[in-house]
């Protein structure tokens, strides 16, 4: 009975202490964020570049995303859960954002600037291979973490496509990259939302039930 008891509390404090290193991360990781956000919005500004801020759209988005993530943590899988339903309505409104985003450049855009998109999309790159590392050890924790590794990912993903589309601005001196990738963007947001709300649902209607 005592040795029973005594691994149950010692699986206790293991829990514990994984919820700890989880808050700590994702507290890292959404300043990170929120930081990249206002860094990169500003100079897809100055850019005049869809693709970076398209970007530095779905860096706000994951601010917020991991902020909900830090309030499920400690409230057990419904609430994670829940979180992650969340999440995955944000992802998708960020992609049709980004839609809007590109319609508007087709009809009145103008060439952005090559060298400002690769400044701005290598710093991104740069954080948000940060992130990923911090959360990776995390990804298959839960439904929450999960789904908060799954936009992770895709920002690095978005942001191999910023630099990408600079270089081909600089070589062809067209609009037209700029406008595919932020598509390519919208893209993956719209599919990680279907994945995130594909597991999330199901795991909020089982934990409600339990």
């Amino acid at each position: 009975m005592a040795d029973d008891c005594c691994s149950k509390k010692s699986e206790a404090i293991a829990e514990m202490a994984t919820k700890r290193d989880q808050r700590r991360v994702l507290i890292i990781v959404m300043a990170i964020n929120f930081a990249m956000f206002i860094v990169e919005f500003s100079g897809g500004v100055v850019a005049q570049s869809s693709a970076l801020m398209a970007d530095s759209i779905d860096m706000f988005g994951d601010g917020v995303v991991y902020a909900l993530s830090l309030y499920a943590l400690h409230r057990g899988a419904q609430w994670e859960a829940g979180a992650a339903i969340v999440k995955g309505i944000i992802i998708f409104v960020f992609g049709a954002a980004v839609l809007w985003e590109i319609a508007d450049k087709i009809v009145n855009g103008v060439p952005p600037s090559s060298s400002l998109m690769l400044l701005f999309g290598g710093t991104a790159l740069a954080a948000n291979v940060v992130c990923l590392a911090l959360l990776w050890r995390f990804r298959n924790r839960n439904v929450n973490m999960s789904s908060t590794f799954e936009c992770s990912r895709n920002d690095v993903v978005s942001n191999f496509g910023v630099i990408v589309a600079a270089g081909l601005v600089h070589m062809s001196g067209s609009v037209w990259p700029d406008i595919v990738v932020g598509g390519l963007i919208a893209f993956i947001f719209l599919r990680s939302s279907w994945r995130v709300l594909r597991d999330a649902v199901p795991a909020w209607r089982e934990a409600s039930l339990g």
